[in-house]
């Protein structure tokens, strides 16, 4: 009985065991899957501006042009957002972190489409821009924490829910503007009718505010579509924050106790570098390429943004794959495969993209060649240092300098040089960077471990020959107690045989004479002892003698 009760309780431990490895992996699914509906939120609040951007300019009584400092405004905030999130997401849990920016974002989509002042705008707008710098920093560490070694197809997953966002907000916007068009030409046939009626006065002050009452209408639809989306996603977070309070405490204790790299801060700085210039190019290039198309390749309108559509297509397609492919292939690898591919096209665009066939497929190709490039990196530089709140801020505020510094310097170039393609020399250039600094990031990466490595080899080979030499020595001190005991056998056998001849010519003497026995001693090395026990005398042998 005893011996069945601690089987019971040994099977029962086990089943516990088991369940409390279930729950920890359903805990981890459920972590990846509201960070991807995060990022699925944070691409269509950032992309749903452009469809909008008229919108925001009549309710702010400004022209398109005269509000552009809003971009500037957001991504002030994304930086700070940055900074602050590293900050923060080394002090306080991760889910309740990223619940309240997911929060914040959520309050300021609601207020965004009553604001009628530019000022307040912008300000909305740095707010909004920092809550999604928070999320950027801390969905990418979390999902590092949670995964480990096994994070690259979910960062993949992350970033194609960015992508799949962008995409999907135009639509949501388009669908709001559809709506309201079929309202206003409800409202102008009913305008219309009560013209006949009323006579131009009542038409003119009723026709007049209708169409800003239902653009007003669509607009705040739009936004609150996805102001409500994203408030959902917060509520799961805060549900993950209550099933799950100390998950990151202890994922940032098993990730303090592995050891920084050697050169932990260049080799961050290195990657920093990277990122500005590849998202610098990506931005850029997704931005002119419309314009381009028409003045270098001659395109009409629906070409060039067809082909604009081609490069994005292409990027989110490349994302979506790689989420499988990150499950066969090393981050290093993936990284390497987007370089090669980038540094490819964008040798063929920045010489061959008069020509329309280059600049469509040249196009495609550098799109996919981009989608994979920063997730890959982050997951890459996880397997060599500790990726903690402060370094993944550092990688985002590379990326948002890259996004504001790069478009800008081409585009006052593109006005200086009219006739020169700056944007595909450009896409050439940081090509060419990017493809230089990742083997020199991967050489600082690795070279104290071969480093390593060498000297434990080394260590391994003395060793292995004072081992040899031991043995060596061994043997040889072996061979010589076997030589002496070869020796001492031939003595034994000597001192035998010259025993038994003694012997016998004992034996043919007649008579026992006691002087025999004296000299069969000396010669046996014995002490001569006479026949009545005494030691012998020296005149024993002369007797002996004379005897014979």
């Amino acid at each position: 009985p005893a011996e069945e009760d601690a089987e019971a309780a040994a099977a029962a431990g086990g089943g516990w065991r088991c369940g409390r490895c279930a729950d920890g992996a359903a805990l981890r699914w459920c972590i990846s899957g509201t960070l991807c509906a995060s990022f699925l939120g944070v691409g269509m609040s950032i992309a749903v501006l452009g469809p909008t951007f008229p919108t925001l300019a009549a309710n702010v009584g400004k022209n398109v042009s005269d509000i552009y400092y809003i971009f500037v405004g957001r991504s002030l905030g994304s930086l700070g957002g940055s900074v602050v999130g590293g900050v923060l997401f080394d002090c306080m849990n991760a889910t309740l972190l990223l619940a309240f920016s997911m929060l914040g974002t959520a309050a300021g989509l609601y207020v965004v489409p009553w604001c009628n002042q530019s000022l307040l705008l912008t300000i909305l707008m740095s707010v909004i821009g920092g809550s999604m710098g928070i999320l950027d920093t801390g969905g990418n560490v979390l999902a590092l924490y949670t995964w480990g070694s096994e994070a690259g197809p979910h960062l993949q997953a992350l970033h194609f829910s960015f992508a799949a966002g962008a995409f999907l907000a135009p639509m949501v916007a388009q669908m709001d503007l559809g709506s309201s068009e079929s309202e206003e030409l409800a409202g102008a046939e009913k305008t219309n009718q009560s013209v006949l009626k009323s006579g131009p006065t009542a038409s003119a002050a009723s026709s007049t505010p209708a169409p800003n009452d239902h653009r007003n209408e669509s607009f705040l639809w739009s936004y609150i579509f996805i102001g409500t989306y994203i408030l959902l996603v917060s509520i799961f977070f805060f549900v993950l924050f209550s099933k799950s309070s100390s998950a990151k405490d202890k994922s940032k204790a098993s990730a303090q106790k592995d050891k920084l790299a050697k050169y932990h801060w260049l080799l961050v700085g290195l990657l920093f570098v990277f990122f500005l210039f590849y998202v610098g190019a990506e931005v850029t290039y997704g931005s002119y390429v419309y314009t381009h198309a028409m003045v270098f390749a001659e395109m009409k309108e629906s070409e060039a943004a067809a082909l604009n559509s081609v490069f994005w297509g292409a990027f989110a397609m490349c994302r979506g794959a790689a989420i499988f492919g990150a499950t066969l292939l090393s981050p290093a690898t993936m990284i390497v495969m987007s370089l090669l591919c980038s540094a490819a096209s964008s040798t063929g665009l920045a010489f061959f993209s008069h020509f329309r066939a280059a600049l469509w497929a040249g196009s495609a190709v550098y799109g996919a060649s981009m989608a994979t490039i920063f997730p890959s990196g982050i997951a890459w530089i996880e397997q060599y240092t500790v990726v903690e709140g402060k370094t993944a801020s550092l990688f985002v505020v590379g990326a948002a300098l890259g996004e504001m510094c790069i478009p800008v310097a081409v585009g006052y170039l593109q006005g200086r040089f009219h006739h020169v393609p700056v944007v595909m020399y450009t896409a050439f250039v940081t090509s060419m960077v990017t493809v230089l600094l990742f083997p020199a990031m991967y050489k600082l990466a690795n070279w104290p471990q071969q480093r390593d490595s060498q000297e434990v080899n080394d260590r391994e080979t003395r060793k292995t020959l004072l081992l040899n030499s031991r043995l060596t020595e061994d043997e040889e001190e072996e061979e010589h107690m076997r030589e002496w005991n070869d020796a001492d056998f031939e003595v034994v056998e000597m001192n035998d045989e010259l025993k038994n001849s003694l012997m016998d010519t004992s034996q043919r003497i007649p008579g026992d004479s006691p002087a025999v026995q004296p000299h069969l001693d000396n010669a046996l090395g014995d002490p001569p002892v006479v026949a009545d026990g005494s030691p012998g005398r020296q005149n024993g042998s002369i007797d002996w003698e004379k005897s014979e």
